[in-house]
């Protein structure tokens, strides 16, 4: 009988330096409802969520981390949201084709960046597929989200383009209405060792917890209140974590774990549906 592999003490984690694309909030606004957290008739401050994404692009910075901008752009107010506008695999870009009419106009700006960068290998999507919203890169494995935004069929086209393997979950509670907002990787995989992980059961369907459990059984299980704060929009270096200050309880766990907890404020951006994962694009240049 063989015994299940063994995490590392929690006195090993190790930070690895990361490289990310963020948009400032400069015309953020909520102007229509595409999600259960935007409501238009609540007051929304620019000016606060300007400070939000300064305060954790600031964060990075002094995390080691390098921060790349795109300009915004009048008329697009979840542009901020750089997440969901592309995933980058080995120096690979697949882009985003957005189910929400008022968002289809950010995709072609980011691969215009992207094109402006001397980035060569760029596909736009034919399904409908919200980038890393949905699509959770582990170290070995690409997560793909489907229920509410992605097309289960932009699982296929992502695997094809980005050449890894993937896993779809489906997501099953419209508050969490991408993979983001439900999971994130605290630590990528090796080859000696499975991904850390941490996500909100309730978020999905029955067989896709099943599936969780047998993938990441040491996973770090969050509670209904940290997700409600999307606390699970949290990004991770591998020992640094940045997530929502109301997250207690998951930033407990994450102290127990080894991690070390950045907690951050993201009132105004959390009234679109976001958090710092959503505006955080993970920029994964080519290792080979």
């Amino acid at each position: 009988m063989t015994s299940a592999p063994v995490r590392q003490p929690a006195t090993t984690r190790l930070a690895t330096t990361r490289r990310y694309l963020m948009c400032s909030p400069t015309y953020f606004a909520v102007e229509y409802s595409i999600n259960p957290w935007m409501d238009p008739t609540r007051p929304v401050s620019t000016e606060g969520a300007v400070a939000e994404w300064t305060a954790l692009k600031e964060t990075y910075e002094r995390l080691g981390h390098t921060v790349e901008t795109i300009a915004p752009q009048p008329g697009l107010p979840d542009m901020v949201f750089s997440a969901n506008s592309g995933t980058v695999i080995d120096g690979v870009v697949l882009g985003s084709r957005f189910r929400a009419p008022q968002r289809a106009a950010e995709a072609d700006f980011f691969r215009t960046w992207f094109l402006d960068r001397g980035y060569r290998d760029i596909v736009m999507p034919e399904k409908i597929n919200e980038a890393e919203g949905d699509l959770t890169w582990t170290g070995d494995l690409l997560l793909a989200g489907t229920g509410f935004r992605t097309d289960p069929g932009a699982h296929a086209e992502a695997q094809e383009v980005l050449g890894v393997p993937v896993v779809s979950l489906q997501l099953v509670d419209p508050r969490y209405y991408h993979l983001d907002v439900a999971l994130f990787v605290l630590t990528e995989a090796t080859p000696t060792s499975r991904a850390h992980i941490a996500y909100y059961p309730a978020a999905f369907s029955p067989g896709t917890q099943r599936l969780l459990r047998r993938l990441y059984p040491d996973a770090i299980l969050a509670t209904e209140e940290d997700a409600a704060c999307l606390g699970l929009n949290a990004v991770s270096d591998g020992r640094n974590v940045i997530l929502p200050k109301e997250a207690t309880t998951l930033t407990t766990q994450l102290h127990t774990h080894g991690y070390t907890p950045h907690p951050v404020d993201i009132t105004e951006l959390r009234k679109s549906g976001g958090g710092p994962k959503c505006c955080t694009m993970e920029l994964r240049d080519r290792t080979r």
